[in-house]
């Protein structure tokens, strides 16, 4: 589950913001599975697309995040979840994407790491109400 700003958010819909203020931002990881599964890393990396198939990640002077864009994941037991928190600073206003993937960080296996990426968060920032 992702929460930006307090509301449940799928690929319909859009979270509304404004430039300035903090956007917290919380991700749920529930292990579904009858192991338990584990190490991983989350990162969040914000995106505009524009829309021709170029996506531009070079964001860093368009938003920052208040903490860290990584989280470290020791395991999951089976039936638990583990919650996230961060938040986001957008700096300018625009239609922007969060892209979460979580990664395999087990160094000990001989196979390649693998993600698993969820739909991409759409937020739109736009200018504070005067």
């Amino acid at each position: 589950d992702i929460l930006v700003d307090g509301q449940l958010c799928d690929c319909d819909v859009v979270v509304n913001c404004q430039v300035g203020d903090p956007i917290p931002l919380q991700v749920k990881l529930t292990n579904w599975s009858k192991h338990s599964v584990g190490p991983f890393a989350l990162t969040v990396m914000p995106y505009q697309d524009y829309q021709n198939g170029v996506h531009n990640y070079d964001l860093q002077d368009a938003i920052t995040f208040v903490g860290s864009n990584t989280f470290y994941i020791d395991s999951v037991k089976p039936t638990k979840d583990s919650v996230y928190f961060g938040a986001l600073l957008f700096l300018y206003t625009g239609d922007f994407y969060l892209n979460i993937k979580f990664h395999e960080d087990n160094c000990s296996r001989e196979l390649p790491l693998s993600w698993l990426c969820l739909p991409s968060v759409h937020i739109r920032a736009t200018e504070p109400a005067v």
